[in-house]
C-alpha cells in the first residue's frame, strides 16, 4: 500500500510555516521547539516527511517539472511541440522565454508559483531538518534519528539535482535562511555538486539497505541501494559535458574529473550491484505493471519513487495511453494521457525480438466510450503514446480528475547496470563494461535468442568507443518514456548530435527512404474477442499484403515537416539551450542577485 505523507501533529506543521520569520526575526524563539522536534524520534519523522510535500505542489515536480522537463530529445518529444503560439511547447524545442505562462508564476498559497519556488522550499524544509538533528538529535549510523538524517540529506540532494537539470547555476543554500541570506546569487554548479556528493556519501553510511529495517521496505523512503546509485549518476553529471556561461565543456574543478568521477561511479554501482539488495525485474513487462498496480515494495528494480498519495501527481494524466474520456479503466476525465511520446521512427529502431519495444511504444488511443466502454484506435505514425503509463494497468480505479496519484520512479536498478557499465568501459575497457550490458540485454530478449542478441552483440563491441556507443543505445532502449534521455545527451555532449541525428531520421522514415525504406505505409486492424483490444498487422517490416478480408486498413504515414522540425525550433541551437532560463518574477523579486545566462 502506498504510504501517505502525514505530518507528526501541529508543533511540525508549524514550525514549517513559520521556521523562515523565526529566524528572519528571532531564533532563540524556535529553539525549544526545535530540540522537541528533533530529539523525538516521531516528531523528527514528520518533519522529515514533510521535506517531501513540495513534491506534490501544484506547479512544481507534480504540475510543471515532471510533466515539462526532459523532452524534446532523440527519443520523446511533447506531442504538441509544432505549436506556434503555445508556451508549454516553447518548453520543450529549446526556446523557452523568462516569461513563460507556464512557468513565470507568482507565489501564492497552495502551492502556486514554479518549480524553483517549490524545490527551495523543500530545500529550506531539508536545510532545517538537517540542522535540527544534528544538533539536538545524536544522529548515529544504525540509528533512527540517523536515518533521518541520512534521507533528509538525500531529499535535499534530490531537489538541487532537478534545479540544477533545468536551470544549470542556481543558488546555493544549505543552512535555513537567515536575514543576512534571503537574496543569494546563482552559485558555481560545481560548488553544490562537490556538496551533494559528499552529503550522499555520508549518508550511504546511515541509511541502512532495502528491507534491512522498516523504513526502508517501501521505495518511499530512500535506502542505501538508491542513495549510492544516486551518487553514481551525480558524478557522471558532475563529470560530464554541459552548458556554463562561457560555453559547453566539462567542469575545471579538479575534484570533479573523469577520472575521480567515474571511479567513484563505478564503485558505488557495483556496491549496489555486489550486495544482491536490488535486482531486475523478471521480464520488462512485470516490472511496468507492477509499477502501474503501485506495487512499492523495496529490494526489486525500482529504487526510489516521487511518493504521490492517491489524489495527487500527474504521471498517468500526462503520458499515459491516451484515454478520450472517462471509460472502463478510468474516471480521471477528458483527453488525459498522450501528453508526450516516443519519437515515430523509435518503434522501428527496436530490434523486433526486443520485448521492451511494445511495452514503451504504443500506436493507438482509447476512443470515446460507448456506455462506458472505450475501445482502442489507431493513432497516426507522428504521435505514438509511452506504454509504460498504463491506466488499464492500474488495480486502483483514478476517481481525481485533475490528478492520478501514481508515482514517479526517480531511479531503477537497471540505470545502475548501465552507470557500472559506462563507468567500467571508461576507466577499465569494454571486457569490464560487458557483464553489465548482457544483464541488461538478458532480460530485454527471450532465451531462444539470447546467444545472438546478448552473446554474440555483447561480445562483439571489443573496441571502448564501440561499447561506449553500444552503451548510448541501450539506454535509449531501456528509458525511452522516463525523461532522462535528455540529461544523458547533454553529458555525452551529443545533444545537438541526436537532435539533428533524429531529425534526420524522421525525414528518412517520411519519405521511406534508407532505414526505414520497407516500413510499411499501411496498418491492418480488427478486434480481438474482447471487442476492445485491437489485433495489429503491418507494425513489422515486411508486412505489406493484407492479411485477410476481416481486417480493415488504415493510412500510416503522417508526417509533416513542420512536425519533424518541431523537435527543437528551426534557427535555435539546443547547445545554447541545454536549460531553461530564470523565470522573470524570480529575477524581479531577487534585489538584483539574480540574472539570466546562456544567452537569454
Amino acid at each position: 500500500m502506498k504510504h501517505k505523507i502525514i505530518i507528526a501533529g501541529l508543533l511540525v506543521a508549524g514550525l514549517f510555516s513559520s521556521c523562515q520569520d523565526d529566524f528572519l526575526e528571532a531564533p532563540a524563539q524556535s529553539t525549544v521547539e526545535e530540540e522537541a522536534l528533533f530529539s523525538n524520534v516521531g516528531l523528527a519523522k514528520g518533519a522529515v516527511d514533510g521535506i517531501k510535500i513540495p513534491f506534490g505542489d501544484t506547479n512544481g515536480h507534480r504540475g510543471r517539472f515532471l510533466p515539462y522537463y526532459g523532452f524534446n530529445t532523440d527519443v520523446e518529444w511533447f506531442n504538441a511541440s509544432e505549436s506556434t503560439s503555445d508556451d508549454k511547447a516553447d518548453l520543450s524545442i529549446y526556446d523557452a522565454k523568462a516569461i513563460n505562462s507556464q512557468m513565470d508564476v507568482e507565489v501564492t498559497v497552495g502551492g502556486g508559483g514554479n518549480p524553483w519556488t517549490s524545490m527551495y522550499s523543500g530545500i529550506e524544509r531539508a536545510n532545517v531538518c538537517i540542522k535540527g538533528l544534528r544538533q539536538y538529535g545524536d544522529p548515529k549510523p544504525g540509528t533512527e534519528l540517523g536515518y533521518l538524517l541520512g534521507e533528509a540529506l538525500t531529499l535535499r540532494a534530490i531537489y538541487y539535482a532537478d534545479l540544477m537539470k533545468a536551470h544549470g547555476d542556481v543558488p546555493a543554500r544549505f543552512e535555513p535562511v537567515t536575514s543576512a541570506t534571503i537574496y543569494l546569487p546563482k552559485s558555481n554548479r560545481d560548488i553544490i555538486y562537490k556538496q551533494l556528493i559528499q552529503d550522499l556519501g555520508e549518508a550511504a553510511t546511515l541509511v541502512p539497505w532495502p528491507n534491512e529495517t522498516a523504513a526502508t521496505n517501501s521505495v518511499e523512503h530512500v535506502n542505501k541501494a538508491f542513495v549510492k546509485g544516486f551518487r553514481a549518476r551525480l558524478a557522471l553529471v558532475a563529470s560530464g559535458f554541459q552548458q556554463y556561461p562561457d560555453g559547453v565543456r566539462r567542469s575545471k574543478d579538479a575534484d570533479l574529473s573523469v577520472e575521480k568521477m567515474y571511479k567513484l561511479a563505478l564503485d558505488e554501482s557495483r556496491s549496489v550491484i555486489e550486495s544482491g539488495k536490488a535486482h531486475l525485474e523478471s521480464s520488462f513487462e512485470t516490472f511496468w505493471k507492477k509499477y502501474n498496480q503501485e506495487i512499492t515494495a523495496a529490494g526489486g528494480e525500482s529504487l526510489w519513487e516521487i511518493p504521490f498519495a492517491d489524489g495527487r501527481g500527474r504521471m498517468l494524466f500526462s503520458f499515459a495511453v491516451r484515454h478520450t474520456d472517462t471509460d472502463q479503466f478510468h474516471a480521471n476525465g477528458a483527453n488525459r494521457g498522450g501528453t508526450a511520446g516516443p519519437l515515430p521512427f523509435i518503434f522501428y529502431d527496436y530490434d523486433p525480438a526486443d520485448t521492451r519495444r511494445d511495452v514503451t511504444c504504443v500506436p493507438y488511443i482509447y476512443g470515446k466510450p460507448v456506455n462506458g466502454i472505450a475501445k482502442q484506435e489507431l493513432g497516426a505514425l507522428n504521435k505514438w503514446c509511452f506504454g509504460k503509463y498504463r491506466y488499464e494497468w492500474m488495480t486502483r480505479r483514478v476517481t481525481s480528475t485533475n490528478d492520478d496519484g501514481v508515482n514517479k520512479i526517480y531511479m531503477r536498478y537497471a540505470e545502475v547496470l548501465l552507470i557500472a557499465a559506462e563507468a567500467a568501459n571508461e576507466i577499465e575497457g569494454p571486457a569490464s563494461a560487458a557483464p553489465y550490458l548482457k544483464e541488461i540485454r538478458r532480460r530485454a530478449f527471450a532465451p531462444a535468442v539470447q546467444a545472438d542478441k546478448v552473446e554474440n552483440y555483447v561480445n562483439a563491441l571489443t573496441g571502448k568507443t564501440a561499447m561506449f556507443n553500444a552503451i548510448v543505445n541501450e539506454n535509449k532502449y531501456e528509458f525511452t518514456g522516463e525523461m532522462e534521455r535528455k540529461q544523458a545527451l547533454i553529458r555525452w555532449n551529443l545533444l545537438k548530435v541526436k537532435l539533428e541525428e533524429a531529425k534526420a531520421k524522421m525525414f528518412d522514415l517520411q519519405q521511406h527512404r534508407g532505414e526505414y525504406a520497407t516500413v510499411p505505409t499501411t496498418l491492418y486492424f480488427k478486434y480481438k474477442t474482447d471487442n476492445v483490444s485491437l489485433d495489429i498487422y503491418g507494425l513489422n517490416r515486411g508486412e505489406n499484403v493484407n492479411p485477410g478480408a476481416d481486417y480493415t486498413s488504415f493510412a500510416w504515414s503522417t508526417l509533416t515537416d513542420s512536425k519533424i522540425n518541431s523537435l527543437y525550433k528551426l534557427g535555435v541551437n539546443p547547445d545554447n539551450r541545454q536549460f531553461w532560463p530564470v523565470w522573470q518574477k524570480l529575477i524581479n523579486g531577487s534585489n538584483g542577485q539574480l540574472v539570466n545566462d546562456y544567452g537569454y
